[in-house]
């Protein structure tokens, strides 16, 4: 998919004092510096010195993020006493960064206006020993971190004797208060810093990653009713970022909540994940830089040759339609536009659900064979090359599955691409083919007809030549259709 955002692997994926990967991606979408913040003033050049005791020459990385990428922001020669200064002409892009240190350990800033300050720590102990001074994110940020130190294992604890209480009883009750109690200061932390900072980069931060309250919903029996309760918290989901603010892009808080959202909290059908996505995109119509990197994601995400989703054409054609439009996909040209739709196009005839598009081509003998023509309940669409590797090992598969369901009221209707009439007939002797075989040298009968990425593909037509399965192995076959007329 070149026509596509290139979204970069993360290059390093580090936690605070632990050993990192070698080497950074550079980004164009994080090379992007900013001279200001959300409130469009000025901000002055950075100049950002760094004390770790313990270290000894080498090379310093100040490493940036944008969405899930990293990127080389700046890098700075460390002395003999572990003294090395970041400073640059223009200002970073405000927003979520490591100092990779010569050997391999790392610590986290948050920079944002404040952009000349010191930090002194020792090489061992980056975090426990963390002093920064004229930061004030990256200052919350670690007396944040140390709060939740604290906090954190009486939360494990809890939990744990939670598990273990009688559901009902006095001390499940008592736990239970206990939990709901530590829940209350957790907030109550957060609603200060809110209170004080509330336009803070860290507090924007903190709050975008907190989670919906799971609501008790009942059904009529009195059980609880699971399907509505994610239904109601993947609505809320997105309701503590604020979409205003594009410091948040260059936090891991989006790309990771964009993952939960769409991987973990919507089910894996076509139908789901379209609906999730509307609701998602809809917030974001008015913001450029998170509709851009969200349509990106979901649409490589989805890519029909890397997937395992069913029918994963059905989420590429509605993104297609809904959003790499002319006028929404601004960051393509016509050309990659026009290239999104027509393969759209393609793709839009066969999806799961629809009306199998009828094909009418020659047999080997030069009769024609249409779909429509076929009579009995079940037709098996076999899209196949003879030359295709997989082919040679499915096509065998598959005859003998036509010999054993044949009398069950399955026929094939396969299809060769790619081939001539020689090869072709000597692949249906050599395989003992003995379906409905067809093809059309010019391509015409069976263009945006049944889509294929790949050979061979397989598409399973029910009585009433509705599309109830593709993109599926032979030994799959007869489990799609004894659960369809089981129904």
């Amino acid at each position: 998919m070149k026509y596509l955002l290139t979204l970069l692997a993360v290059s390093i994926l580090m936690a605070c004092g632990t050993k990192s990967t070698e080497g950074t991606t550079s980004s164009t979408a994080g090379t992007a510096t900013a001279t200001s913040t959300a409130d469009n003033t000025p901000i002055a050049p950075p100049h950002i010195e760094v004390q770790v005791n313990g270290l000894s020459g080498g090379e310093a990385k100040l490493v940036g993020m944008y969405s899930d990428q990293n990127y080389l922001a700046d890098q700075a020669p460390v002395d003999a006493s572990g003294h090395f200064v970041f400073q640059k002409g223009e200002a970073y892009r405000p927003g979520f960064f490591f100092v990779v240190l010569p050997d391999g350990t790392n610590f986290q800033v948050m920079i944002d206006r404040d952009q000349q300050f010191s930090i002194t720590t020792t090489a061992g102990r980056l975090m426990e020993d963390m002093k920064v001074e004229g930061c004030l994110d990256t200052e919350l940020f670690y007396e944040t971190s140390r709060y939740e130190q604290v906090e954190n294992p009486k939360f494990v604890d809890v939990n744990n004797r939670l598990k273990q209480a009688p559901q009902g009883s006095p001390q499940y009750n008592q736990i239970k208060n206990e939990q709901d109690a530590l829940v209350a200061k957790r907030k109550a932390y957060l609603a200060d810093l809110v209170s004080k900072y509330p336009n803070s980069l860290f507090v924007k931060y903190k709050v975008a990653g907190q989670n919906p309250d799971l609501q008790d919903i009942r059904k009529s029996d009195g059980t609880p009713d699971n399907q509505a309760q994610v239904a109601v918290y993947r609505h809320q989901f997105w309701n503590n970022v604020d979409f205003n603010d594009i410091r948040l892009m260059s936090t891991p808080v989006i790309s990771n909540k964009l993952k939960r959202y769409v991987s973990e909290l919507t089910v894996q059908h076509p139908d789901s994940i379209n609906a999730a996505v509307d609701l998602l995109l809809g917030k974001v119509l008015n913001h450029p830089e998170y509709y851009q990197y969200f349509a990106n994601w979901i649409m490589l995400n989805y890519d029909p040759e890397k997937t395992t989703l069913m029918d994963p054409q059905a989420v590429f054609v509605h993104m297609a339609k809904n959003y790499f439009t002319y006028d929404r996909a601004f960051w393509s040209d016509s050309t990659e536009v026009y290239a999104i739709q027509l393969r759209a196009h393609e793709m839009g005839q066969s999806l799961v659900g629809q009306t199998g598009p009828d094909v009418r081509a020659q047999d080997p003998s030069g009769k024609y064979r249409a779909i429509s023509d076929i009579k009995t309940p079940y037709v098996i669409v076999y899209m196949f090359d003879p030359n295709c590797e997989h082919c040679a090992i499915e096509t065998p598969k598959l005859v003998q599955f036509y010999r054993q369901w044949k009398s069950k009221g399955v026929e094939v209707y396969a299809i060769a691409l790619n081939t001539n009439q020689a090869e072709w007939t000597g692949y249906i002797a050599k395989n003992g083919m003995n379906w409905i075989n067809v093809h059309d040298p010019s391509n015409k009968s069976i263009y945006a007809t049944y889509f294929v990425d790949h050979t061979p593909e397989i598409y399973v037509l029910d009585p009433q030549r509705t599309i109830i399965a593709k993109n599926l192995k032979v030994e799959q076959i007869a489990t799609v259709i004894e659960r369809d007329q089981a129904q």
